[in-house]
C-alpha cells in the first residue's frame, strides 16, 4: 500500500459498500419458487465484523432489494442496510450527514455504474477486479481478489492496517 492510500484510509470511519458483484462473485440463482440464492464469503464476513469491532460503521446500499443480503447483513451486525436504492448518492449523502463525517472519513466499494454516484462522496473508493472499467478508473484502489471471494477482506484488512498505523 502506497504512503498517500494508507494516509487516507488512516481516516475512514465509514465504509459504504455495494453488494452484487462485490460481496458476490455476481452470480445470481434463482429457484424454481422465483426466490433468489446468493453466495456470500466467509472470509469476507469476517473483515467486516473486524471493521466494526475497530470503530469503522458498515453502511450498504444495493440498487437489488434481496431478503438475502439483509439477512446476511443482520447475521454481521450491520445496521444501516438500504436495498433497492439505484440513487446512492443522494443516500449516501444523508448517512454522510446523519454521522457529521466529512468526505475524508468515508470509503465506498462498487462495481457498477450506479456506485459511481456513492464514489462522489467518499474520500477512497475501491474496487473490485470484476468492476466495469469506468468503476475501475474511478477507484483509488483495484482489489487483487476477485468479488465474492476476498475482495471486500482485501479492503477491510487494508483500511484495518492504516488504521494500526496511525
Amino acid at each position: 500500500m502506497n504512503a498517500d492510500l494508507a494516509q487516507r484510509a488512516s481516516h475512514i470511519k465509514l465504509f459504504v459498500s455495494d453488494i452484487d458483484g462485490v460481496w458476490t462473485d455476481g452470480t445470481v440463482i434463482m429457484n424454481a419458487d422465483g426466490s433468489e440464492s446468493v453466495v456470500f464469503s466467509i472470509i469476507d464476513g469476517f473483515g467486516l465484523v473486524s471493521l466494526m469491532r475497530n470503530n469503522i460503521e458498515i453502511a450498504i446500499i444495493s440498487g437489488r432489494d434481496n431478503p438475502a443480503v439483509a439477512a446476511r447483513a443482520k447475521k454481521l451486525g450491520i445496521e444501516e442496510v438500504h436495498l433497492g436504492f439505484l440513487n446512492k448518492g443522494e443516500l449516501i449523502q444523508k448517512i454522510i450527514s446523519r454521522r457529521n463525517l466529512s468526505i475524508s472519513q468515508v470509503a465506498s466499494i462498487g462495481d457498477d455504474l450506479p456506485d459511481l454516484e456513492m464514489f462522489e462522496h467518499s474520500g477512497l473508493c475501491f474496487a473490485p477486479p470484476n468492476a466495469v472499467n469506468e468503476v475501475k478508473a474511478a477507484a483509488d484502489y483495484v482489489c487483487t481478489t476477485p468479488a465474492g471471494h476476498g475482495a471486500v477482506r482485501e479492503v477491510c484488512d487494508l483500511l484495518l492496517a492504516a488504521q494500526s498505523a496511525k
